[in-house]
């Protein structure tokens, strides 16, 4: 599958990139600094800005599918979907955050008392971009939330899914980048979560 990855340098993308390659797709690696990403079979580096949705629709049409792995924050949700709008493609999948998760009946993750207030501004706009896309007509997009705790770790295929739901275990709540990417890149290949949410964890 010929995939466009936006923010394909970061922790998160590049483990995607990472997945996306070893499965076989040909990526167009999109990045502010496309130096940095190595050009092999496979990947192919482009330079993209957030901002200016009328280039990046030119970088992003001739693909089967979009990804969005961008903090919130340093973007804006309205020319990112401008963009993906105009380049032509319907598939756009989207890493999100845990802040909108359900940690108890009725309450946010980003609403509990442990949830750093440093995070705060960044799970408030991933909440305004997941409401933006459940408002998408034209896109057939799915937004992945990872757990709590998400960052460097194994990639070991083993993982549970839910919709909306904070995924606790006995050790806590937490996804490694790593098998987010697989959890990401099985969806991309198998959809089951069309026009919604899903998350992953341990």
């Amino acid at each position: 599958m010929k995939v466009a990855l936006v923010g394909a340098s970061g922790n998160v993308g590049s483990r995607l990139l990472a997945e996306l390659v070893r499965r076989g797709h040909d990526v167009t690696a999109i990045a502010r600094h496309p130096e940095k990403i190595e050009a092999r079979p496979g990947i192919t580096p482009a330079r993209g800005d957030l901002f200016d949705d009328a280039t990046l629709a030119q970088v992003l049409s001739d693909h089967e599918a979009v990804i969005s792995s961008v903090r919130f924050m340093m973007s804006d949700p309205d020319k990112l979907l401008n963009a993906v709008r105009a380049s032509g493609v319907r598939r756009y999948l989207v890493v999100g955050g845990a802040g909108s998760l359900e940690a108890a009946p009725g309450v946010k993750l980003m609403d509990t008392p442990k949830f750093p207030a440093a995070a705060k501004p960044e799970a408030t706009k991933g909440i305004e971009f997941l409401n933006l896309l459940r408002q998408e007509h034209d896109l057939d997009w799915t937004f992945v939330s990872p757990s709590a705790l998400f960052g460097p770790g194994e990639r070991t295929g083993t993982f549970r899914l839910d919709t909306d739901q904070l995924l606790v275990n006995e050790k806590g709540s937490s996804i490694s980048y790593e098998d987010f990417a697989i959890a990401l890149v099985d969806e991309l290949e198998h959809p089951k979560y069309s026009r919604t949410r899903f998350t992953v964890g341990y």
